[in-house]
């Protein structure tokens, strides 16, 4: 391989392709508010600062009084399969995939719970057909395919008078995308992606309707501790206050905290937003200038704005491993290889903890990785 000279700037901080994602500019250890640290998550401290953190995040997704927030254990799996558990099998289930993590979901429902559900699935790229949805069933998606870079162009496919819940995992859609809580019955996410935080908790939002077949309809396998969100047939309204299910970290929660705060001073949601779309349109004038860049997802309409994955003309999965590491080693881009069950690519995080910057110095060590590896 020919020694190339590697280029003269680096990103300002590395790249990220999935969580845990680029903490917001300015975070350091220091920064975290430390007075509920070593307390307990029940303390009149402790339980004041997760009121906080739930209060922060309905001001900043503009999340309406009629959903619930809670924080839960297992990051977005956790909460997504605390939806399924307690709520499927009321009526007909549609799960869809187009990438590996709504195939995951179909995996739980068709396995695990054995409940028949009807799959609509599409190549990594693509969407199904939302227009052919069924809305008398409930119906499961992710709203941004996180492995996949596709997403779903907005919520006008979700049936207003629709029998069934739309239960969406948005872990890496929320805070960077719109989200029409009228047309979400169960929402989903992890601190850990758009907002750059520590994993190991979720985010369970829920609409009235999901509060009503939770407290209407009892599923027919049992459910562990950690997934019972009712007591007496009636929500346990406690997980939506703060009282956690189980014993959180505390110092994740701050972390949050931090991050949300940061959201705020960025310009709340519409910044966030706006930081996301710059990074994805700077990312995307890198691809248009290189030939042998491509997105994955052809339809700009359904192309994320955080998780954007790339081909690779000619790459397969030991090229681009190759062209990662080169990068790594360099200091200038982490993580970027697409994820194992997606066609051999890279995947760019674009989310709103990354600077505009950072994204356009990537170009020319993009370039770098492929001359070298070519020549």
């Amino acid at each position: 391989m020919t020694e190339l000279s590697v280029p003269a700037s680096k990103p300002a901080r590395p790249h990220f392709s999935s969580g845990p994602c680029a903490k917001p500019p300015g975070w350091s250890p220091d920064k975290i508010q430390t007075h509920s640290l070593g307390r307990s998550h029940r303390s009149k401290v402790g339980k004041a600062r997760l009121q906080y953190c739930i209060d922060l995040m309905r001001e900043v997704l503009q999340v309406p009084d009629t959903h619930r927030i809670g924080i839960v254990p297992g990051s977005d799996t956790g909460a997504v399969e605390m939806a399924m558990w307690t709520m499927l099998g009321a009526r007909p289930v549609t799960t869809l995939a187009w990438e590996s993590f709504g195939a995951g979901w179909v995996t739980d429902a068709v396995k695990q719970l054995k409940i028949d559900p009807t799959v609509m699935e599409a190549p990594y790229g693509e969407l199904p057909d939302l227009s052919a949805v069924d809305w008398s069933n409930d119906v499961i998606f992710t709203w941004n395919g996180t492995t996949s870079g596709v997403r779903v162009p907005n919520g006008d496919w979700i049936s207003e008078t629709r029998e069934g819940l739309a239960i969406a995992d948005a872990t890496s859609a929320v805070f960077a995308q719109d989200i029409d809580w009228a047309k979400v019955d169960v929402l989903t996410f992890s601190w850990q992606k758009v907002l750059g935080g520590e994993g190991a908790h979720g985010v369970l939002i829920l609409g009235p309707r999901a509060v009503e077949r939770l407290e209407s309809y009892t599923p027919a396998w049992p459910l562990p501790k950690v997934f019972r969100l009712t007591k007496a047939g009636k929500l346990i309204e406690g997980v939506f206050t703060g009282a956690t299910i189980n014993t959180p970290s505390m110092l994740a929660v701050e972390d949050a905290i931090f991050a949300l705060e940061w959201a705020k001073s960025v310009g709340g949601l519409e910044g966030m937003q706006a930081r996301a779309n710059a990074n994805a349109a700077a990312l995307g004038t890198i691809v248009e200038e290189r030939d042998w860049l491509g997105h994955l997802a052809a339809d700009p309409a359904t192309r994320s704005n955080t998780s954007v994955c790339l081909t690779v003309e000619g790459a397969d999965t030991d090229f681009i491993k190759k062209f990662a590491g080169l990068l790594e080693a360099q200091d200038a881009a982490y993580d970027i290889a697409g994820y194992r069950d997606a066609p051999a690519g890279l995947r760019i995080w674009c989310g709103a903890t990354v600077d505009t910057a950072d994204i356009e110095a990537l170009g020319p060590w993009l370039d770098w990785a492929w001359e070298s590896l070519r020549s």
